[in-house]
């Protein structure tokens, strides 16, 4: 009988962490959470504490021993948190090559590949399934209001890029509270035309999905609730409700 793989889920008491804790325990994962402060786990689990704006090394290498994966939905919740997820995936890359973990999975946000970064101080205006909307009203204005947070993931993405690590950077627009549908569309290396939307528990569900997903390794990949990729790059929508597969 093949046993569900092991998870090790960052940042695990946030807005996706959470979302990526309850699925995982519910879906039968062993996991350990790795948090600042435990009292908000929503779930009982193994649990490493650690700032991860300033981590423990050693806590994070006994996290993430073993485990088949990491799950992060590292991010910084305001202005002056801005640093925190760079930071956090330096580190938890550092203990997973340290103890021989190789599979990633991070949550990014949808402007990012025409963010700026040491790695990329070049990258390209315009992310090729956006549409007029977003390319000329709403990813210059959030880009203007969430500076420091979006320089952040993008520094985090030079990490992973860098890492040797087979990595997966997940890049949806606007997060929402809504449920969990199962029913959502996904492009690799774009956003998706007219996709301004998602639940994170949505996105939860394809960030596990996709530690199995061999195609998914070293890839960015736009996720929405509705929208489409450009025609010449790959595409789908992709569901877990019976009868309603696209």
């Amino acid at each position: 009988m093949r046993t569900a793989p092991k998870l090790t889920i960052l940042a695990a008491t946030g807005g996706i962490g959470r979302q990526l804790l309850e699925q995982a325990v519910d879906a039968g994962h062993d996991v350990t959470a790795v948090v600042r402060n435990p009292m908000k786990l929503s779930r009982q689990v193994r649990t490493v504490v650690t700032d991860l704006a300033s981590p423990d090394q050693r806590a994070l290498e006994s996290a993430v021993q073993g485990a088949d994966a990491v799950l992060s939905g590292l991010g910084a919740r305001s202005a002056s948190e801005a640093g925190v997820a760079w930071r956090g995936t330096m580190a938890i890359t550092q203990a997973m090559k340290t103890v021989g973990v190789r599979r990633i999975v991070v949550v990014s946000a949808a402007p990012i590949g025409t963010v700026p970064s040491p790695g990329r101080p070049k990258p390209p205006k315009h992310d090729p399934g956006d549409g007029f909307f977003m390319r000329h009203l709403l990813a210059p204005l959030t880009k203007r209001v969430l500076r420091a947070h979006y320089a952040d993931l993008a520094r985090m993405e030079d990490i992973l890029r860098d890492s040797g690590l087979d990595w997966t950077v997940v890049r949806p627009p606007q997060l929402t509270s809504k449920p969990w549908t199962g029913d959502y569309a996904i492009a690799y290396g774009q956003n998706l035309r007219g996709g301004f939307s998602i639940s994170r528990a949505d996105v939860a569900d394809f960030m596990l999905r996709a530690i199995s997903q061999e195609g998914t390794i070293h890839r960015t990949m736009g996720i929405a609730s509705q929208g489409r990729a450009t025609q010449n790059m790959p595409w789908q929508w992709h569901s877990t409700v019976p009868g309603r597969a696209r």
